[in-house]
């Protein structure tokens, strides 16, 4: 089928999952990567299997982390399940690296020869959906007290830096959340813990945080795990534990402050 034409079909997963709608938690919890699908429109985007499986397809283990999260809080969560390599949706759909021809060393043949209508039908099937859902329940929530937490995950290495680091910390123009969870996961005494690393962010290089968090003026925060210390379901479990705590301690210092 076409590109240009819709680009979902009945047999392809819905975009977005939506976990406890009816959350009684403060926190809102966002999973922009967290799905490594492609829709059957668009075969593999010509990229090998095993590398539709790396990171540079999806952060691994971020969608066992915030399902665990969501059950342990009682939050709203909301997951997008298409890989980032047919559209990342934490980029605005004009920026070129919201459909990488090449992510980190990987060619995606798929991504090089795209029209305007195919990138529009790939924003139409996916991010628009996502994001509107997202806009959605924010906006039923505005008589309610929010504090959006977006969750991701990073590669151990990348292009051949190594990341010492477990946890990251990013913020841009509202520190408040991020200092008080910077204090408590130091606090921790077993983590290297990064501030504003392994990325920083900002309206250039993210769209989740700066449009549902800042713009609202919703306490918000991005997360960033190690992939390697939650790739599996027991790594997933310790950490959502120990993220629901923490989570639960900075969000009674913030409403306290």
């Amino acid at each position: 089928m076409p590109e240009h034409h819709r680009l979902l079909t009945a047999s392809d997963p819905a975009p977005v999952r939506v976990l406890r709608e009816n959350g009684t938690s403060d926190i809102f919890l966002t999973a922009d990567h967290a799905g490594w699908l492609i829709p059957a429109a668009l075969g593999d985007l010509g990229v090998p299997a095993a590398e539709r499986l790396r990171h540079i397809a999806w952060d691994i283990g971020i969608a066992g982390v915030t399902e665990r999260l969501s059950e342990l809080l009682d939050a709203t969560a909301i997951l997008q399940a298409y890989s980032r390599l047919v559209i990342d949706c934490n980029r605005h759909p004009s920026w070129d690296s919201a459909m990488p021809e090449i992510s980190e060393y990987t060619v995606v043949p798929g991504n090089r020869t795209l029209t305007e209508a195919d990138k529009a039908a790939r924003a139409a099937a996916i991010f628009t959906p996502y994001h509107d859902r997202i806009r959605a329940l924010l906006d039923a929530r505005a008589h309610r007290r929010t504090v959006l937490i977006a969750m991701h995950s990073f590669t151990p290495s990348f292009k051949g830096e190594s990341r010492a680091m477990q946890i990251g910390v990013l913020y841009d123009k509202d520190p408040r959340l991020a200092n008080i969870l910077l204090d408590l996961l130091r606090q921790e005494g077993d983590l290297i813990v990064g501030d504003n690393a392994p990325y920083a962010l900002g309206d250039h290089t993210d769209y989740s945080v700066p449009t549902h968090g800042h713009r609202r003026g919703l306490a918000h925060v991005e997360i960033e795990i190690r992939q390697d210390l939650i790739a599996e379901p027991e790594g997933q479990v310790a950490w959502a534990r120990r993220l629901a705590r923490l989570f639960t301690a900075a969000d009674e210092r913030l409403k306290a402050a």
